[in-house]
Order: structure tokens, then sequence, then C-alpha cells
């Protein structure tokens, strides 16, 4: 099964001791208290500014195509992939396999609101999308990955499928892509990888890089387990 992992995302809520500063509107309720909104820099403009990293935060927006674009995969439907979102903040959001994201991005929005105020989503029965305190380097040492692979533009510059065939012989391989806007992973995050690796000359978005890699592990994984083509 392939782990994969979007770490340092642009996913958070309000920062408590900067939120009465600046606009505080949410696209998904009215009259939110500010530590229970998700920071979106197309709303809270002037809060971002005023943030360390600020290039890196207040764009959930990135989150939410990538998760689409991960769950909506085969290899996810036959349960060859799980899903994690390590955030910036350190919180770390593990994603059920059969969890259906909604594709409207407010309700996405509200959806997230929930589960930092909560914990949990659903609150009731089994958890789909879980949230807890962690780091990324206690994320990757609870999962005991055979291989990690970061994708970063500083990487060694390979070709994707040859990169992602070798992975699929991994008996427990992680992949790690970024979730953020701008910028590279920090000092720790980099140190945390087997292998750095860079797909492409130019710069890509992260639900790009998402869609890729998954699908070249998918061809490689589903051609040899379900015989298909």
């Amino acid at each position: 099964m392939l782990t994969l992992i979007l770490a340092e995302s642009s996913l958070e809520t309000i920062p408590p001791k900067i939120g009465r500063y600046g606009l505080t509107k949410t696209p998904s309720k009215k009259g939110e208290e500010k530590n229970k909104t998700i920071l979106d820099i197309s709303l809270h403009s002037r809060i971002v500014q005023n943030l360390p990293n600020r290039e890196k935060r207040g764009r959930p927006d990135i989150i939410h195509l990538s998760l689409l674009a991960a769950l909506g995969t085969p290899l996810n439907k036959y349960g060859f992939l799980q899903i994690f979102v390590h955030t910036i903040q350190d919180m770390v959001i593990r994603i059920a396999s059969e969890t259906r994201l909604p594709k409207n991005y407010n309700r996405f929005i509200g959806l997230m609101e929930q589960l930092y105020d909560l914990g949990k989503v659903p609150p009731e029965g089994p958890p789909l999308l879980t949230l807890e305190k962690m780091t990324l380097e206690t994320l990757i040492k609870n999962l005991k990955p055979s291989e990690t692979l970061l994708f970063t533009e500083k990487g060694t510059l390979l070709k994707l499928k040859p990169v992602m065939n070798e992975c699929a012989k991994q008996e427990n391989p992680l992949i790690i892509i970024g979730g953020f806007p701008h910028g590279d992973f920090s000092p720790e995050t980099l140190k945390l990888s087997d292998k750095k690796i860079s797909i492409s000359p130019e710069t890509l978005d992260t639900w790009i890089v998402v869609s890729r890699a998954l699908y070249c592990y998918e061809e490689a994984v589903l051609d040899k387990n379900l015989n298909t083509k």
C-alpha cells in the first residue's frame, strides 16, 4: 500500500493571538468564532501578511483540490492508498479511504471547521476524518515506511514513471508532497526522506504532482494485482 502525506499543508484556523486583527469573514458560516475559522488568504489577507512563513499560509484550496484528486483515483478505491494531511501547525488529519469530500469549496471549508472544532467527522459513529496534534517526524515513525520519497523542486530531476515503478516494488512506500503554494520544505522535513525527487524543471501545482504520481504508481500496482491494462 502506498501512503501519501501532504506535508506542511496550508490548512489551519486563524491563529487565536492575532484573530482579532483584520477581516475574519468565512464563506461557510456567518458569525463564526475566529479561532474556528479556516484561514484563507482571499478573505484574510491582512492576517496572513503578519504571519511567519506567510508564503505558505492561507491556501486551503490546495488541500481541497489535492484530496479530491487522490480520493477519486482507482488506486484509492481498490484499497491501495492511505492519505494523511500534515499541516504547518503540526496537526495531522487522517482520511479514511471511503471518504467522499464535498466538491464545493465552501462546503469543504465548513467540513474542515467542524473537524477542527470536534476533532473528528462525523461526530457520531466511525470517523472518516480525524485530527490530532502530531509532528511529521512522529507520523512517519508510526507508519514505518520501507522507503520515503519527497517531491521537491530542489531534488534530483528524474522521470516520474520509472521512479514510481521502483516505488511500487517496495512493501510500504511513502511519498511526501508539499501542501503549500510557495517556498520549500523546512530543513526538518527534508531530513525525513530517503530520496528527494524533482519531476519537472517547471513549478507544478500540488494537485498536479499528486495526480501524476498516483497515476504512475497505479499503473504498476493495478496492472500487477488486478490484471488491468
